[in-house]
Order: C-alpha cells, then sequence, then structure tokens
C-alpha cells in the first residue's frame, strides 16, 4: 500500500515502514503525528486520485531532528568588486511511517444538506 501525502508544503510517496526526511515538525522524538492530506493512494489492485485530497490518514513517529549540509550562497557584481558570501543550514525531521488508512469510500453529504435540496 501507498500513499502520496503533502506534508510541509512537499508531496512524498510513502510505504508503510519506509524512514523519510521532510521540513522541522513540532513534537519531540519518540511522538506520534498524523497527517490527512493525501493526494492518492491505493494497493497494486486499484489507486484513488484526489481532487486536490482523498479520505484517509498517515501515521508516523518521529525519530529525529537535524540539520542538512550547509548551503553557501555567493553574490559577486563583476565590474564593482563587489562580494558577499551567505549561507544556511536547513532543519528537517526524521519520520517513520507507521500506518496508512484509506476510506473504502467517498464522503457522503450529511442527511441535514440531503434534506435542504429536497425541501426546494
Amino acid at each position: 500500500m501507498f500513499a502520496v501525502v503533502e506534508i510541509g508544503g512537499i508531496q512524498l510517496e510513502v510505504q508503510k515502514k519506509a524512514v523519510v526526511r521532510v521540513p522541522l515538525l513540532k513534537g519531540n522524538p519518540g511522538d506520534a503525528v498524523e497527517f490527512k492530506n493525501l493526494l492518492a493512494g491505493g494497493d497494486d489492485k486499484s489507486t484513488k486520485i484526489g481532487t486536490p485530497y482523498i479520505t484517509g490518514s498517515v501515521k508516523a513517529k518521529i525519530i529525529e531532528h537535524g540539520k542538512d549540509d550547509k548551503v553557501l550562497i555567493f553574490h559577486k557584481k563583476k565590474s564593482k568588486g563587489q562580494r558577499k558570501l551567505n549561507g544556511h543550514r536547513q532543519r528537517f525531521t526524521k519520520i517513520e511511517i507507521t500506518d496508512i488508512k484509506l476510506s473504502a469510500t467517498r464522503k457522503k453529504k450529511t442527511e441535514s444538506v440531503e434534506q435542504a435540496e429536497e425541501g426546494e
């Protein structure tokens, strides 16, 4: 089973027991987190694609927080002799996917909405 989930503005295809690096999340190592922004999902037999999301959830466990390698940004104006070097280290969270649940049916209209439509 797989799911395409949106975490922190990026889209990742994940499977159960996969370890992925995502932008920094709140929480401590060992905490459980749940993501409900599923863009697509399914198994070998069928695949569901959302418009924009499908119902379901992906549960994960935070393993650790860390920093990426340093990224250097160099600015230079050739004829003026101006040079400037900036850099930063992006923070990330490493998570392990523990469970993927996709609902079998689509969301139905609530009864109150159906009754209101019938009354019109």
